[in-house]
């Protein structure tokens, strides 16, 4: 999907080639992304189901703040802005909790 390479005319033809080939490699890894998010959150799903079945609540805070740390450390090591995946990860969690929330409802009227 990678976008037009509109430029302005005169614009060396190897420059719009470059372009091209790291759009394509954007392109190659924002697929790559929301694949292994598609990965985790089936993973997640199982994690609700499993806290649901057993009444565990649906957010674990301790988790959450080791998980938030290792990732920041991980940032860091490869140049990452680690305020940056914080925030990423964050938005995760939240996701997350908010999918074992409606799954610990939709188990407990189930179960009513």
């Amino acid at each position: 999907m990678t976008t037009s390479n509109a430029a302005t005319p005169g614009t060396d033809p190897s420059v719009l080639e470059e372009l091209t080939r790291l759009r394509d490699s954007i392109d190659n890894i924002d697929a790559a992304v929301v694949h292994m998010l598609a990965e985790r959150f089936k993973c997640t799903q199982q994690v609700g189901r499993l806290k649901a079945e057993h009444r565990l609540p649906p957010a674990d805070p301790g988790r959450e703040a080791r998980q938030i740390a290792r990732l920041r450390a991980l940032a860091e090591s490869a140049k990452l802005d680690p305020a940056f995946a914080e925030k990423f990860l964050t938005f995760i969690i939240a996701e997350v909790i908010r999918h074992h929330e409606r799954i610990a409802d939709d188990t407990a009227g189930a179960t009513s």
